[in-house]
């Protein structure tokens, strides 16, 4: 069921409806068996490891906080890793590496069966997972307390708006909104409905328009010219942007319409000047994420400069496993760490502006202009179906850097089209400092905007219920 198609319009209409006659109680029982005929319209048979993890965690919770034996505490928090990522692994990873020993073995010379079993990944699995192990690793910490209802942590756990492809919440903080009573204001109502149809202007304006410039480029494994490379790279960085940063919006306008508050998830990441900016402005529920669980635990920047590039390696390696069981994921994470570590080498790590004039200077317009372009060189081994195409694109863009008479000049031109509202709406909130700047307009400038993506939904809006490409992560 994606949000893009008719049948979850409907959906929604339905659930939202009925929820708004429920006091906050049964808005929650409801809410849980709505996210659970959400999920299972996918496969139902699934919802066993959803409610498997949902089991794990609140019983190892309730485990770690009545026990008095810090050992026995940690055994419990380990249990709980283990199962959850035993869980994840299994199912994204199985297929990816019995596929390497494979042709590792073939290549050796070795006489293997290749494997029979196929796995197949079941949707958002890699986002709840590190929902439900945050929630045990706060209550080990004591940032939380355990949840005492289990039906509202299974509430918190599968939650459909952002179940699939998040945000990743954090219990801290979705977890008290699933717990006390919600109010629905006028400016959630209003707030809502810009952020759902910002998300769906992203998702059927930019991802679905961009989604056929960049499937006729990379279905070339060598590209017909150095040009047609970079357009495919700068196309794919405004797809999955849209795509992405569309579901999250639309997640977070049904959510604030619910009364709840989802955290932000993008936040003009094009405009980052050096990659600790992107990664502040980038997929924010997983950069933190990864921060917080991994990237400190392993030791920070505390142990000084090699300890700090072997952390941020580590920490970008896994980032880009947990994209995808391919190579090409993996090369992409070890690439933006590459770059994490050579920035910080050289003292480019502020993020903060001291002020408007800075960042309007020509030296920061550059700095950005090179993260951009940088970032989309690095987009072209997550876009890639091999590590053999990627590097036929990179080779391509610099070496031949030439106009094809295929895809040419027609293609540039509709790219530059499609992009350029969302690029300035981008970029007021990037000078503003405020991704929600159009709420502090007069009315007649914040219903153009809103007129204007409605408008541009219904004529040249794709409607092929296209998936969202983060669904298969």
């Amino acid at each position: 069921m994606f949000f893009n198609s008719l049948l979850f319009v409907f959906f929604f209409a339905g659930v939202y409806l009925i929820y708004l006659c429920l006091n906050h109680q049964w808005q929650n029982r409801f809410l849980l068996v709505a996210s659970y005929v959400f999920y299972g319209a996918w496969d139902y048979r699934f919802l066993s490891l959803i409610f498997l993890s949902t089991c794990v965690d609140y019983f190892v919770a309730i485990a770690i906080r009545d026990s008095a034996d810090s050992r026995r505490k940690k055994q419990l928090l380990t249990l709980s890793i283990a199962i959850n990522l035993g869980i994840l692994g299994f199912f994204k990873y199985f297929n990816f590496f019995a596929d390497s020993l494979y042709r590792l073995s073939e290549s050796l010379g070795l006489n293997v069966n290749q494997p029979l079993l196929t796995v197949i990944l079941p949707v958002g699995i890699s986002f709840y997972t590190f929902q439900t192990i945050s929630y045990s690793v706060d209550v080990f910490k004591e940032r939380l307390e355990p949840v005492r209802s289990f039906l509202d942590f299974a509430l918190y756990v599968s939650f459909f708006p952002q179940l699939v492809a998040g945000p990743i919440e954090r219990a801290t903080r979705l977890l008290p909104q699933v717990v006390r009573p919600r109010k629905i204001t006028v400016r959630a109502v209003k707030l809502g409905i810009w952020l759902i149809v910002l998300g769906y202007y992203q998702k059927l304006i930019i991802a679905d328009s961009l989604a056929g410039i960049v499937n006729a480029i990379f279905s070339d494994t060598v590209p017909s010219s150095g040009a047609i490379a970079l357009l495919g790279g700068y196309a794919f960085a405004f797809q999955i942007y849209g795509d992405f940063a569309g579901y999250s919006n639309i997640a977070c306008g049904i959510s604030a319409l619910m009364g709840f508050s989802l955290m932000n998830n993008f936040d003009s990441p094009y405009f980052a000047r050096n990659p600790s900016d992107f990664w502040q402005r980038w997929h924010i529920s997983l950069s933190t994420w990864l921060r917080d669980y991994l990237y400190i635990p392993l030791g920070g920047n505390r142990h000084g400069k090699l300890a700090t590039y072997r952390n941020l390696m580590a920490t970008m390696l896994l980032g880009g496993l947990w994209h995808g069981a391919a190579w090409t994921f993996v090369v992409w994470g070890a690439c933006h760490g590459a770059v994490l570590c050579i920035y910080r080498f050289f003292g480019f790590t502020a993020t903060a502006y001291q002020s408007f004039r800075e960042k309007l200077s020509l030296k920061n317009l550059a700095l950005i202009f090179l993260m951009f372009n940088i970032n989309c060189l690095i987009w072209l081994f997550f876009r890639a179906d091999s590590l053999q195409q990627a590097q036929a694109f990179l080779l391509s863009i610099f070496t031949d850097f030439r106009l094809s008479s295929g895809i040419g000049l027609s293609n540039w031109a509709n790219f530059i089209n499609v992009i350029w509202f969302l690029v300035l709406l981008d970029g007021v909130a990037w000078l503003t400092g405020d991704r929600l700047w159009i709420f502090k307009q007069f009315t007649l400038l914040r219903a153009g905007c809103l007129a204007w993506l409605i408008l541009s939904i219904i004529l040249w809006g794709e409607f092929n219920n296209d998936e969202f490409i983060y669904f298969q992560f």
